[in-house]
C-alpha cells in the first residue's frame, strides 16, 4: 500500500472545524497510568478522545455510515435510536445499541480502553434487521482533531508493519485507526469537500480513494469487509507522539486477546470501587453513586496526579471551533476542591490527598490560584476568584479531620496555607470575580469561603507555632463576618415588599464607591445579555442561592431570620418546577444558556436550572432538620440525566420540549455534560444524608459564630474597602499593603498624630485609631506617608461615626 502513488485530496483546507455535542452519555479511561487515553460517547458513537493528557482532545468523533450501495444512506449518529448501558455500575465499559429508525439494521458496540496501551477499542457487531448482511456496506468515519485543533491536521492511508491503517498527525501528536477485519476501501479527504461523508451521501458507495490530505480539517473513511468477519470486528484507535508509535500501539493491541484486555480493564475499576464506602442503594431506581464516583476519578490526569478537569466536554461544542481551545477540559481550583471533597466523602482519602498535593504545586507565587489552568499550571483565563484561594485551605482541614494519610504533619502544609491566607487578607473581602466568573464585589458565597478559610488558617497557624499570624487571621475573619449584612443584606425596597419579607441577602454587591451610600445600593453588570438590553441592575434587585453558603460554611444558622427571608425570596424568583421536582437558577437575569427558541448560547442567552444547586439546597434542608426534603431533592437530581445515561449535566431544560433540538424539559441542555462538580455535589449529599449532617461543613466557623458569638470592637478600612462611616463604639483599623506612617486627627485637624503601621507577617500593615469613644457625627481624618517611596499620599480620607 505504501508503494502506491499518492492521491492528494482536493478541497483544502475543508470547512471550519467544529467539536461535537457536549451532551455526553459516557466517559471512560483505564484506571492506571499506562494508558493515557480518555474517551467520550454521545449519540451512540465515540466523540472526543483525549491523549496524552485529559486536557488535550485529539478527535471530533468516530462513527459509522451504512449504505446499500444504490439508494440508501444512513449515518449512525443521525438516523438511529440509541441505548447506552454500562456493563455494570461503577465500571466505564459501555454497551451501545444503535437501531436504525426505519428498522433496517442494528449496530452493537462495546467501548473500553486497553489498560496497558494508548488505545480505545470498540468491539462491534453489525446486524441486518431487513435483508441479509450482504445487502449492506459499512463505513467507519473518523474526524481527527489532534492536539485540540481541527485545522492543520495531516492524514494519510498507510500501514504499520503491513497492517493497513489510517494515520494522522499534528503538532507532535499522532493517531492510528485499524480494524481486525480487512478494509475494502480507504480514503482521506477534507471535511465538506472531499471527505467520505460527501462521497457516500452522493454515490452511496466509495468512489473516491484519496490517500493523503494535508494541513486542514480532515476525515478518514474506510469500508469494512463485513463478509470477511461475518459482521463482527474490533476497531482500534491508538495514539502516540509520532505515527509509528500510534501504529505500534494499535497493532500491539489487536494482537492481544480482546477478552483479556477487557478483563484487566474491569479488574482495575473493581479494585478501586471495592475500596469505597457503600453509599449506594441497590433498590434505588436511578442511583448515581457509582457512576458519579467513576466521573470523579475518570477526569484525573495521569501525568499531573491530582489534577482533575471540570468536564470532558465542550459546552455547545457542535457550535465551537478551534477558537475554544479549553472548553471545560481545564482545572478550576473550586471544582477541583469540590471533587476532592467528594472523593473523601466516598472513602477515597488517598485520591483526595493527591488533589491537595497538586494544588500545593500549582499555587501562584502571590498565594492565590489561577482562575482556571491547564494541567501543567499555565493559567487559561486571567481572573481572580477569592473563593478559589480559600477552598484549598478548607480542603486541608477536611482531610485532617477525616484522618487522611500524609496530612498529620501540618508544618509541611503551613507555607501553602500562609501564602493563601495572606493573599485573602491582602485582597479580600471583595473578589474580582464571583464563583460564576462574572462580577466583582461582595459575594455571600465568597465571603463565607474566605471567612471560614481564615478561621481554619488561624487554627493551623496556632498548631504550627505561629500565634501572631493566628491572631491576625482570626481577627480579620471576625471583622468580615461582622460586616456580611452591612455589605450584602438588603432591607426594604420593592422586592422585599413583593415577597413580604423584611430583607434578604443579595447575589453580589459591587465594590463600594463614592457613588453609592453602601454596596447594596450600587449597580451590578449583568453578563451575557444581548446589545440594547439593560446590562446593569441594582444590587438589591439580584438574588442567588449562593447566600445559602452562609449556612453550609457555618457562619449563619439555618433558622436565622435573615436566612429564612432569603430562602423565601430565592424560591419566589429562582425556583422552577420540573417534571422530576424543583430546581433553581443561578440568579435572576442570568444569560448563560440557550436562547428562548432553543438556539445555542452564543455569548447571550437565558440561564437554565443547575442540578448542583438542588444538591446545595438539599444540604441546607438537611441542616435545617428536614432530611425528607433533602432526600426528595436527591431523587430529583437522579432523574436529570438523559435516557439511559447516568451523567449529570451543568444545566437542564426548563421550557416546552423542542425535540428537533433534543431539548426536553428536565433533561440536559447543550451545556457541559458531565459536569464533575455536579457529580461531586451528589456524592457529598449521599454522604451527608448517611451521616445526618453536612459532611464538608467547617466546625471552626460553627463554633465561633453560632456558639461563641464573639463581640467585635474593631472596624476595618482598606483601599479596596473604604467605608464612609463606622459604627459607634468601635476602633477604626486601617489595613495597608505597604508600611506607612499614618497622619491622623479625630478633631478636624485641631490636633494631629503620626503613627507607624505594624507588620502582621501576612503582607499587611495595620494601625488602630481611637474612634471608640467618639460621639455620633464625629470624624476621623487621615492620610499616609509612604517611606519606601518617600512620598505623601496627597489626599485625605475620612470616616464618620454613625
Amino acid at each position: 500500500m505504501s508503494d502506491s502513488p499518492v492521491r492528494y485530496a482536493p478541497g483544502w483546507p475543508g470547512i471550519p472545524p467544529r467539536w461535537s455535542s457536549s451532551a455526553k452519555s459516557g466517559v471512560g479511561t483505564a484506571l492506571n497510568q499506562h494508558s493515557k487515553v480518555w474517551f467520550t460517547i454521545s449519540h451512540g458513537i465515540l466523540n472526543e478522545v483525549y491523549f496524552p493528557r485529559v486536557d488535550q482532545a485529539c478527535t471530533r468523533d468516530l462513527g459509522f455510515i451504512v449504505t446499500d450501495g444504490r439508494s440508501f444512506f444512513s449515518e449512525e449518529k443521525r438516523h438511529c435510536t440509541f441505548e447506552n448501558r454500562p456493563c455494570e455500575p461503577g465500571v466505564p465499559v459501555y454497551e451501545l445499541t444503535n437501531t436504525e429508525i426505519g428498522g433496517r439494521y442494528r449496530i452493537k458496540k462495546e467501548v473500553l480502553c486497553d489498560p496497558y496501551r494508548n488505545v480505545v477499542l470498540q468491539k462491534v457487531r453489525c446486524e441486518p434487521l431487513k435483508g441479509q448482511l450482504s445487502d449492506y456496506h459499512l463505513y467507519a468515519l473518523l474526524a481527527p482533531h489532534l492536539a485540540n485543533f481541527g485545522y492543520h491536521n495531516t492524514g494519510w492511508v498507510g500501514d504499520y508493519k503491513g497492517l493497513p491503517m489510517f494515520l494522522a498527525e499534528h503538532d507532535g501528536t499522532a493517531l492510528a485507526l485499524a480494524c481486525s477485519a480487512p478494509w475494502k476501501k480507504m480514503s482521506v479527504g477534507f471535511v465538506g469537500a472531499s471527505d467520505g461523508w460527501q462521497d457516500l451521501a452522493a454515490h452511496f458507495q466509495m468512489e473516491w480513494e484519496y490517500t493523503r490530505a494535508e494541513n486542514g480539517n480532515i476525515a478518514c473513511t474506510g469500508e469494512i469487509d463485513l463478509a470477511a468477519c461475518n459482521g463482527e470486528f474490533v476497531l482500534a484507535l491508538g495514539f502516540g507522539a509520532m505515527w509509528t508509535e500510534a501504529g505500534q500501539q494499535v497493532r500491539s493491541t489487536l494482537l492481544e486477546d480482546y477478552n483479556d484486555i477487557r478483563k484487566y480493564y474491569i479488574m482495575h475499576w473493581h479494585n478501586w470501587q471495592d475500596g469505597l464506602l457503600k453509599l449506594d442503594d441497590p433498590v434505588r431506581e436511578h442511583d448515581l453513586y457509582r457512576s458519579s464516583t467513576v466521573m470523579l476519578r475518570a477526569h484525573e490526569s495521569k501525568d499531573f496526579l491530582g489534577g482533575i478537569i471540570a468536564s470532558l466536554s465542550i459546552p455547545w461544542g457542535f457550535n465551537k471551533g478551534d477558537e475554544d481551545l479549553g472548553g471545560y477540559h481545564l482545572v478550576w481550583p473550586r471544582d477541583l476542591v469540590e471533587t476532592a471533597g467528594a472523593l473523601l466523602a466516598a472513602g477515597a482519602p488517598i485520591d483526595a490527598v493527591r488533589v491537595l498535593r497538586y494544588l500545593e504545586a500549582t499555587q501562584e507565587a502571590e498565594g492565590n490560584w489561577a482562575q482556571n489552568l491547564w494541567l501543567d499550571g499555565r493559567s487559561y483565563w486571567a481572573g481572580v476568584q477569592m473563593d478559589e484561594t480559600a477552598f484549598p485551605i478548607l480542603l486541608l482541614d477536611l482531610l485532617r479531620r477525616e484522618g487522611a494519610p500524609g496530612i498529620g504533619k501540618l508544618q509541611r502544609w503551613w507555607p501553602m496555607v500562609r501564602k493563601a491566607a495572606g493573599f485573602i487578607v491582602r485582597n479580600g473581602p471583595v473578589t474580582q470575580q464571583d464563583r460564576w466568573e462574572e462580577d466583582a464585589g461582595y459575594s455571600p458565597f465568597t465571603l463565607a469561603a474566605e471567612i471560614s478559610a481564615l478561621l481554619v488558617a488561624a487554627e493551623i497557624a496556632e498548631l504550627t507555632g505561629h500565634s501572631d499570624q493566628a491572631f491576625t487571621l482570626r481577627d480579620t475573619a471576625d471583622a468580615w463576618n461582622d460586616n456580611i449584612e452591612r455589605w450584602t443584606y438588603a432591607t426594604g425596597g420593592d422586592l422585599a415588599q413583593q415577597v413580604g419579607v423584611e430583607g434578604y441577602y443579595v447575589r453580589i454587591a459591587p465594590p463600594q464607591t463614592d457613588g453609592a451610600a453602601s454596596p447594596i445600593q450600587g449597580f451590578v453588570p449583568i453578563k451575557n445579555r444581548p446589545p440594547g438590553e439593560n446590562n446593569f441592575e441594582r444590587a438589591s434587585h439580584l438574588v442567588s442561592p449562593d447566600s445559602l453558603a452562609l449556612v453550609r460554611f457555618g457562619l449563619r444558622a439555618p433558622d436565622d431570620p435573615r436566612i429564612l427571608n432569603t430562602v423565601r425570596v430565592i424560591d419566589a424568583l429562582l425556583r422552577v418546577q420540573l417534571p422530576q421536582g424543583p430546581c433553581w437558577y443561578r440568579y435572576n437575569g442570568d444569560g448563560y444558556g440557550e436562547h428562548k427558541d432553543g438556539s445555542v448560547f452564543d455569548g447571550t442567552g437565558i440561564g437554565r436550572p443547575w442540578p448542583l444547586l438542588a444538591g446545595e439546597r438539599a444540604h441546607y434542608e438537611l441542616a435545617a432538620g428536614r432530611p425528607k426534603e433533602a432526600e426528595a431533592l436527591l431523587a430529583m437530581i437522579e432523574q436529570c440525566p438523559a435516557g439511559h445515561s447516568r451523567l449529570l449535566p451543568e444545566q437542564v431544560w426548563d421550557a416546552d420540549d423542542i425535540s428537533a433540538l433534543e431539548l426536553f424539559r428536565g433533561k440536559p441542555t447543550g451545556s457541559a455534560c458531565p459536569l464533575v462538580w455536579a457529580h461531586a455535589e451528589y456524592v457529598k449529599l449521599r454522604r451527608s444524608l448517611r451521616d445526618g449532617k453536612i459532611f464538608d461543613q467547617p466546625p471552626q466557623a460553627v463554633q465561633r459564630y453560632l456558639v461563641e458569638k464573639p463581640t467585635r470592637q474593631v472596624f476595618g478600612w482598606r483601599f479596596n474597602n473604604k467605608p464612609r462611616s463606622i459604627p459607634r463604639n468601635k476602633k477604626l483599623r486601617i489595613i495597608l499593603l505597604m508600611p506607612a506612617m499614618v497622619h491622623w486627627s479625630i478633631d478636624g485637624w485641631k490636633t494631629a498624630a503620626d503613627t507607624n503601621t505594624r507588620d502582621t507577617g501576612l503582607g499587611t500593615y495595620v494601625v488602630d485609631l481611637p474612634t471608640a469613644s467618639l460621639p455620633t457625627g464625629s470624624s476621623a481624618v487621615f492620610t499616609f506617608y509612604w517611606p519606601q517611596e518617600q512620598r505623601w499620599e496627597g489626599r485625605d480620607y475620612s470616616v464618620v461615626v454613625e
